[in-house]
């Protein structure tokens, strides 16, 4: 059975879970990171040199970085809706995977820690993480408008990757006006009974 190591807080095993409830795959969840302190011993870094969620474990393999991950499970399983194979597809897939890490994730990461805390005691970069959040979400806006999903008119790796991720970004204590659209495919994609299972 495939094993999901990662503490079921993290937004980054969420979109692993997320995917294998859609596939219907079988597996186990495990507790890693943050609170269980259990990803710098030898064993876990043998898995992970990063040290950090997720990890998968499929038998003798171990995949680490949640959208390598996903990328794994729908290419091993066939999964060819959710990862099409046609190239100009794809990359309209792969474009908002990437995109995720490269550009929504910081900011994302910068308010996701300072907005657990008072708001007089948040860093002095608040703001402006504030606004480059803002800034990123626009661009995911206005580059899917008129979609039904994030990479076109079906539910991809794309939606499952952002999902958790997004989903809580529009629920920060900032100011984020002007995205409806991407409210409502936060609402559509939420609804889904995987993204319950795996992040309710």
């Amino acid at each position: 059975m495939l094993r999901v190591l990662g503490r079921a807080t993290s937004g980054n095993v969420q979109k692993v879970l997320f995917l294998l409830e859609e596939m219907k795959l079988p597996y186990q969840r495990e507790d890693y990171g943050r609170q269980f302190n259990n990803t710098q011993d030898a064993s876990y870094l043998g898995l992970n040199p990063n040290g950090k969620v997720p990890t998968l474990v499929d038998g003798d393999i171990a995949v680490w970085e949640s959208n390598t991950i996903l990328r794994y499970l729908a290419n091993k399983h066939g999964a060819t809706a959710l990862y099409p194979t046609d190239p100009a597809a794809r990359s309209q897939v792969e474009r908002w995977m990437d995109w995720l890490l490269a550009s929504l994730n910081g900011p994302y990461v910068a308010i996701f820690k300072e907005s657990k805390k008072p708001a007089g005691e948040r860093a002095a970069s608040w703001d402006a993480d504030a606004k480059e959040l803002k800034a990123q979400l626009d661009i995911l806006a206005k580059g899917t408008a008129g979609r039904e999903y994030l990479a076109g008119k079906d539910f991809t790796l794309a939606d499952i990757s952002l999902a958790p991720i997004v989903h809580r970004c529009l629920d920060f204590p900032v100011d984020l006006p002007g995205l409806e659209g991407l409210r409502a495919w936060r609402d559509k994609v939420t609804s889904r009974p995987a993204f319950k299972k795996a992040a309710g």
